[in-house]
């Protein structure tokens, strides 16, 4: 395909989900099981053949980004990695490897001459970790991500993950105290963690993201700092730093829910504040820039894929319990996995809860999202998507906010305050249209 063709497609986001892992943490409620060796083969097969049937569906876009998410993807063996990363590269049209694929078939041809034999072949200049990495970083190539927990991946599962493609990893660490991730159900040490991470940048990879976790049971401003501290000694290009939320359903709801009986265990709402603040601290000292409310990075090493969601970038998710958003219609996968299995040669049968946003929804989910980023949103672009100037729907709203000191206007841009930030889920909530009349 040509470079200009590929231009004039609308970019897309990939996101392909994975939901074995070892062991369910206590935390945790996406959908994820530790499963066996077939079910796992059998999902695989069925995720290519998913892939495969959503050709007709994307040939106006561009993939942009690719995220293998979870569970924990990097469970599946390099065999069934690559298999399901192939199948991407021969149905969708994904930046910079369309050139690639180009360039090998070109490569192959020129070793023959007019009359059929083969010429001697001429030495390749081979692409260092660095070159990748600058491509990817202005947008060259396709931003491609795996998740891996470190106790399921070592330097040769790395090597062979960079050589597919991948360019990118998020590892969790969530802590790095062996009580708390022992209360949180890891299945690793800090150690492994740090082993992990090295092994990684002997493969290749110069873009590695760590997670960690704050408002933990019995977690103090001290042991913050100590797994902050642990972490930024492997030097991540980018960090997330998530507050535990209790989910229904988790074992963590029935020891620290509403009626828990260690619920007491819990910071409270003024010491994981403090955490917040402390986090955001260290990591400014250290030369990591906030780009989102739970996002630090290094320059230019932002998240593009989860930056896309943000801005408001069109994706397409596959898989069990996959959601997408498309053409301005929000759904998701079945999240039963025979009916996944069973109908994933026809993508419109997985699909439930289907809903076409119209002006109200996509305005709010612009705002909302798009105040999630330090940078906020740009009223050009506002005006650009909805043919109305922002001060027309949200006026009196962003005046009352400004006022109370929880959002700020400056350079065309809205943005929250480091106040709106900390009670940002209350201040986002204001964008929200109860009704909306175009005038």
């Amino acid at each position: 395909m040509k470079k200009k063709e590929v231009a004039e497609k609308r970019p897309l986001g990939l996101y392909i989900h994975i939901p074995f892992c070892v062991k369910k943490c206590a935390y945790c409620d996406f959908l994820s099981f530790a499963s066996d060796d077939a079910t796992k083969e059998q999902y695989v097969n069925a995720l290519c053949e998913e892939i495969r049937a959503n050709k007709e569906n994307v040939e106006e876009y561009t993939v942009e980004t690719i995220y293998f998410g979870g569970g924990t993807p990097s469970v599946l063996s390099i065999e069934q990695l690559g298999k399901i990363f192939g199948t991407v590269l021969d149905t969708f049209s994904v930046r910079g490897f369309e050139d690639e694929k180009s360039g090998k078939k070109e490569k192959k041809e020129k070793k023959r001459s007019r009359f059929g034999k083969k010429k001697a072949e001429e030495p390749e200049q081979t692409e260092t970790p660095e070159m990748r990495l600058q491509r990817v970083m202005n947008g060259e190539l396709a931003e491609v991500t795996i998740e891996v927990n470190p106790g399921t991946a070592d330097k040769e599962k790395f090597t062979a993950l960079y050589e597919l493609g991948f360019n990118r990893l998020s590892m969790g660490l969530q802590s790095a105290v062996a009580s708390e991730l022992s209360c949180l159900g890891r299945i690793h040490t800090k150690e492994q963690f740090a082993d992990c991470v090295k092994a990684a940048r002997e493969a290749g990879f110069r873009n590695i993201s760590g997670d960690l976790m704050s408002g933990l049971p019995n977690q103090t401003e001290e042991t913050l700092t100590e797994s902050i501290r642990f972490l930024l000694a492997q030097q991540p290009e980018h960090i997330s730093v998530y507050s535990l939320q209790i989910e229904d359903g988790t074992e963590f709801a029935k020891r620290y829910g509403e009626d828990g009986p260690e619920r007491s265990l819990l910071p409270d709402e003024d010491a994981d504040r403090a955490m917040y603040e402390l986090t955001g601290k260290l990591l400014a000292e250290a030369g990591y820039e906030r780009y989102e409310i739970s996002n630090y990075a290094k320059p230019g090493f932002e998240s593009r894929h989860n930056s896309s969601y943000w801005v408001g970038t069109e994706y397409l998710g596959v898989g069990l319990g996959a959601s997408s958003l498309m053409s301005n219609a929000r759904f998701h996968n079945t999240t039963d996995m025979e009916e996944y299995i069973g109908g994933a040669g026809d993508p419109f049968s997985l699909r439930e809860d289907m809903e076409r946003l119209v002006q109200k929804e996509l305005m709010e989910e612009f705002m909302f999202l798009g105040l999630r980023m330090c940078r906020g949103i740009e009223k050009s672009e506002f005006k650009r998507r909805f043919k109305c100037e922002i001060e027309t729907v949200y006026g009196d709203v962003m005046k009352r906010l400004v006022s109370q000191g929880v959002l700020a206007e400056a350079e065309g841009r809205v943005f929250l305050t480091p106040r709106g930030i900390d009670v940002s889920n209350v201040v986002l909530a204001e964008f929200l249209l109860d009704e909306f009349v175009r005038r």
